[in-house]
């Protein structure tokens, strides 16, 4: 039975036409700071709208962390940078108590400093260079939106939205992120290096002394709403069908994998990557000025939402395969419904 799908009402209509001429004016005060990356920009802004969180793999010197406290800036959010060493202790992430004195009862009590996680944006700058336990520390607030210390559970401002930051290059002295710690992260987000002519401009912009004024665009009361008319927006059941098609597609043990599928992946997807793509796709779907989702929104996702989801196993390393080639070849052979 065909879907019917509801007409959006006229204040949902104005705030979609809102979110694509905010779009617009975000890509254009990135662009006073960061050159290229227009697609890494885009993701970031459906990470925003979708109360998704990113992981920003690059090499150092692409401007990650830039691009994550400019838009931050642009935004009217708080931002705090999180350093990951090796010697990073959760307290140090999420806040430690203090014993104090308290001159008007005449005693010592504790008192909860609050750290670096209570803003709301976050960069967990080379988040594998510290141990398990302290890239632990982020999971509870990425998933709950709150901290819990000394038996207190404080919430935390929204939005809230962690960046992560790795080094695929530099393996030494690293921990990998455990996958159920992957998994809380929305996208993969792969910075490349830029073209010939945009590192010129880079390095003609970031060699004087004029330093760019940025328009703040939005804040945090209407993007809280922004990111609520997100989960209003219709999506398709031919649509949904298609989404988890592909995710159970990557699983080597379901009877619908291709045979590729089964000859090279350790693990597929789990639940979440449809949910994700399927969330990513209405926020991709409004930052352009729609109201509906279509299957073309979720395989422009794809890559980045399964990506760190899916584990190859030895055979595919061998012959060089890539999760990348994978999903690419899974974009190529599941068919979506007729409608």
């Amino acid at each position: 039975m065909e879907q019917v799908m509801e007409m959006p009402k006229e204040e949902e209509l104005k705030a979609v036409n809102e979110m694509g001429r905010s779009r617009q004016e975000i890509i254009t005060e990135m662009r006073k700071v960061i050159v290229g990356q227009d697609a890494v920009i885009d993701l970031f802004l459906i990470s925003l709208f979708s109360r998704g969180h990113g992981l920003f793999v690059g090499v150092p010197g692409l401007a990650k962390t830039m691009m994550v406290s400019t838009l931050a800036q642009i935004l009217n959010l708080s931002f705090n940078r999180i350093q990951f060493t090796p010697d990073l202790m959760p307290s140090d992430i999420t806040g430690t108590e203090i014993l104090e004195e308290n001159q008007a009862r005449q005693c010592r009590e504790f008192r909860f400093v609050k750290g670096p996680i209570f803003a709301n944006v976050i960069l967990a700058d080379e988040i594998n260079r510290t141990s398990p336990k302290t890239q632990a520390a982020l999971l509870q607030s990425m998933q709950e939106y709150q901290v819990t210390a000394g038996g207190v559970t404080y919430k935390l401002d929204l939005p809230f939205l962690v960046f992560a930051t790795q080094n695929p290059i530099e393996q030494e002295g690293t921990y990998p992120l455990p996958e159920a710690q992957l998994d809380r992260f929305m996208f993969q987000i792969d910075v490349h290096y830029p073209s010939f002519e945009e590192e010129a401009q880079i390095v003609r912009s970031t060699t004087g002394f004029a330093l760019p004024e940025l328009k703040r665009i939005l804040d945090r009361k209407r993007i809280i709403e922004l990111q609520e008319l997100v989960r209003r927006v219709p999506v398709a059941d031919y649509v949904i069908n298609y989404a988890v098609k592909l995710v159970k597609a990557t699983r080597p043990t379901d009877e619908s994998a291709p045979g590729f599928v089964k000859d090279w992946m350790a693990w597929g997807a789990g639940p979440r990557a449809s949910q994700y793509l399927i969330l990513g796709g209405k926020a991709r779907a409004l930052i352009n000025g729609r109201f509906a989702v279509g299957t073309e929104d979720v395989k422009a996702l794809a890559q980045a939402v399964l990506k760190h989801r899916i584990i190859i196993n030895y055979r595919a390393e061998a012959e060089g395969v890539t999760p990348a080639d994978i999903i690419t070849r899974l974009l190529a052979e599941v068919k979506e419904e007729v409608v």
